[in-house]
């Protein structure tokens, strides 16, 4: 069942991005448009927000699984306040024909916005986390209407730091709980910002 299930999802993805027009565009305007509106990093340092070069291989389609009676959770963050969290649903994948399964997180503090109560976290660490990328893991976005037919499109190129990679002592960021650890160096998305003097 397993080796059916690593086939299906490597051929979904690759299907998935190669039929896809103008993939490399989108994520050149999305990098873009990341780096010109970005809310913490300053005009003059933006030019240090850096990212892998865009592969396709980092785009994949994983299988969703709806958590059910999931508790609310205190998530560590890199600052002094804790953050309300429950895992929403499990994410499973094949990546670099390695089986991986993530959680993703809904926070109670957005559930109480109209506007953002639709709002899932994926916030994950690998083994370039302390290296090439933050230490403290990186995030990628979704809202509960990304989830089609039991399936969620991740695309790790458009993986990016969260704020207390740029102001540690300023941001109470969530830290990635263990489960969402990758055993694999995930060069894609934003790497580590380094300020040059």
């Amino acid at each position: 069942m397993k080796k059916l299930f690593i086939a299906f999802a490597m051929v979904c993805s690759a299907k998935a991005v190669f039929t896809q027009p103008g993939y490399q565009d989108s994520l050149q305007k999305f990098f873009t448009s990341y780096v010109n509106n970005h809310e913490v990093v300053t005009a003059e340092n933006r030019k240090f927000i850096q990212f892998f070069s865009p592969d396709p291989a980092y785009r994949v389609v994983a299988r969703f699984e709806k958590a059910k009676n999931s508790s609310w959770f205190q998530m560590e963050t890199l600052g002094r306040e804790k953050k309300l969290y429950r895992v929403y649903g499990t994410l499973s994948f094949v990546l670099q024909n390695q089986p991986v399964t993530l959680n993703l997180y809904q926070s109670q503090t957005l559930l109480e916005d109209p506007e953002l109560k639709d709002y899932l976290l994926l916030p994950f660490t690998d083994e370039t986390s302390g290296k090439e990328t933050y230490h403290g893991g990186r995030y990628l976005d979704f809202t509960i209407n990304d989830v089609k037919k039991n399936t969620v499109v991740i695309d790790f190129n458009k993986a990016y730091n969260p704020y207390c990679a740029y102001e540690e002592d300023k941001y109470n960021c969530p830290i990635p709980p263990k489960e969402n650890h990758i055993p694999i160096a995930l060069k894609a998305g934003e790497k580590n910002f380094v300020r040059k003097q």
